[in-house]
């Protein structure tokens, strides 16, 4: 299970200090497969962090020239504020973490199970716009299963964070791998971005596509029978 939260490498930072800010988030790298967060992430409250946002996405408004006694926007940084903490970046947050319990596999259902088609809602860690797609999660049981929603819950988690595709699709892998006691576990996450669809080269049309095979599926045979299920 993923450690939450992980505190900030200095070696992996000096590691890409050759490359500019703007090739790293335009050529996509990603830095680990914990995301990345400071020693005091979680000092202040969430309270106190919607103040301090509001306050600097004011500033940001203001310095754009917006008139921010305007009726329209003069509730949009404490709006901002809120969408950030309470939604599209609670699973920062390690106390946001969905609560799963296992049952017993009395089933005794051994084949694979898939839930496809699990849509999400992130956003690029290099430009803070959105990554949207659909995540196709699938296990083998160890003797333990876990409730369907469960998994949507855990895509959920781990989407709503400042992200990249691969450093997602190997989190809900490896969450799911601790829970399950198992290595049996495939995730594949079809995504549109839109740092690429709305700003950049602007093309509209591209799609990412990222896996992650462990276990059985790690083999052509199950690999091209789980494609097979999701292309039903």
């Amino acid at each position: 299970m993923l450690k939450e939260p992980q505190l900030k490498d200095t070696s992996i930072t000096d590691e890409l200090s050759y490359f500019s800010t703007d090739e790293i988030g335009d050529d996509h790298l990603f830095t680990g497969l914990e995301t990345p967060m400071k020693k005091d992430a979680f000092l202040q409250s969430d309270d106190e962090k919607k103040e301090k946002i509001a306050s600097l996405f004011g500033e940001i408004m203001d310095v754009m020239g917006l008139d921010l006694t305007d009726d329209s926007l003069k509730g949009t940084p404490k709006r901002v504020a809120k969408m950030y903490i309470d939604e599209i970046f609670s699973g920062l947050n390690p106390a946001n973490k969905p609560k799963v319990a296992l049952f017993d596999n009395k089933y005794k259902y051994q084949q694979m199970l898939v839930e496809k088609n699990i849509t999400f809602y992130s956003n690029c860690e290099h430009h803070f716009v959105p990554i949207i797609g659909k995540a196709h999660v699938a296990y083998i049981s160890s003797g333990k299963v876990i409730g369907l929603s469960k998994l949507n819950r855990i895509v959920q988690y781990y989407a709503k964070r400042p992200q990249v595709q691969e450093r997602l699709t190997n989190q809900i892998a490896e969450e799911l791998k601790s829970i399950l006691q198992t290595e049996d576990v495939a995730v594949i996450i079809d995504a549109k971005h839109l740092c690429v669809s709305s700003r950049g080269i602007k093309d509209d049309t591209s799609a990412t596509v990222t896996s992650f095979f462990g276990g059985q599926f790690n083999s052509p045979e199950k690999i091209a029978e789980l494609q097979n299920t999701l292309n039903y």
